[in-house]
């Protein structure tokens, strides 16, 4: 009797013991759960190479605020990327008009990196010797740059030579018209928080493509010069809804046209999905928008 009592009083315990473990084991998941899937989905990428990652927090489509503008889901500000998990940005084309060296723009090699006052903020106006300054609503591109082997921790030291068309479809160093000139170009280098600005106005949208901006990124600002030492080379797009507010404003007619004969889907960049390149934007068409995007690099 005595043993058949101990060995109840014993199994009872471990029922106790059980119990208090898995309350334990809860409230652990409950308070630290968001915390463990970061650290396990911001490892290292599978890429041997140096890639370029985007946050996941942004969305092929925003949603529109009471203000009329869309806005995304993160803003890539702070000391770490606004996600709780890094993914890969596709390596796009540069593009027929890099001016980063790599080609002509029929007279002549077309490259901006080594443009005296290349490395700016604002880049509206052309610079060496050139005067042309682009019209437009005004925009403030703001970019993150991040490392994903170390749980997307901020990434300082870097350069980000960004460009993109004018209002009317018109690229500077290639285009008919702005051959000479080099707006709408710049090279910026990330501070200590991985941060980028670009003061610029809104790209109109020319035939055949879906509005975007192109860039590159180099490991340093010294090596921002030669298009050969760019680690990688993407774009970003803009919502719908933005797009649709934007090209109501002077001087977008011809975007309104050519927006409406072209989709995400029949892009030739962003047909496979814009998820990885589709900025959040805040803002409105009198006062200008700003757009984020986080960006990573496996260093």
């Amino acid at each position: 009797m005595n043993n058949h009592i101990t060995h109840l009083e014993q199994d009872l315990n471990r029922l106790l013991q059980t119990a208090a473990n898995r309350r334990q084991m809860l409230r652990w998941l409950s308070a630290s759960g968001a915390s463990a899937i970061s650290l396990i989905a911001c490892g290292g990428g599978s890429d041997a190479s140096t890639s370029v990652v985007a946050a996941t927090t942004t969305a092929s489509s925003g949603t529109t605020g009471t203000s009329g503008t869309t806005t995304g889901t993160g803003t890539g500000t702070g000391t770490t990327t606004g996600s709780a998990s890094c993914a890969v940005i596709p390596e796009e084309t540069a593009g027929p008009y890099p001016g980063d060296g790599t080609n002509s723009n029929g007279s002549s090699i077309a490259n901006a990196l080594v443009l005296s006052g290349i490395v700016r903020s604002d880049i509206r106006s052309s610079i060496a010797g050139a005067s042309a300054t682009a019209a437009g609503v005004p925009l403030t591109i703001k970019l993150q740059l991040a490392n994903t082997n170390t749980s997307c921790a901020s990434l300082a030291g870097y350069a980000i030579y960004l460009w993109h068309c004018d209002r009317d479809g018109n690229y500077s160093m290639y285009s008919p018209g702005v051959t000479n000139e080099n707006y709408l170009r710049g090279v910026q280098e990330t501070d200590s928080s991985g941060n980028v600005s670009f003061t610029t106005i809104f790209p109109g949208c020319y035939s055949g493509r879906i509005p975007h901006v192109h860039f590159e990124v180099y490991p340093s600002l010294a090596k921002a010069s030669s298009a050969g030492n760019k680690v990688k080379t993407s774009q970003f797009t803009f919502p719908m809804a933005s797009l649709n507010e934007v090209y109501q404003a002077t001087g977008y007619s011809a975007s309104v046209r050519n927006l409406a004969q072209i989709t995400y889907a029949t892009d030739n960049v962003f047909s496979d999905g814009t998820s990885l390149q589709m900025v959040s934007v805040t803002g409105n068409a009198s006062l200008g928008y700003v757009v984020t995007l986080s960006v990573a690099i496996a260093a």
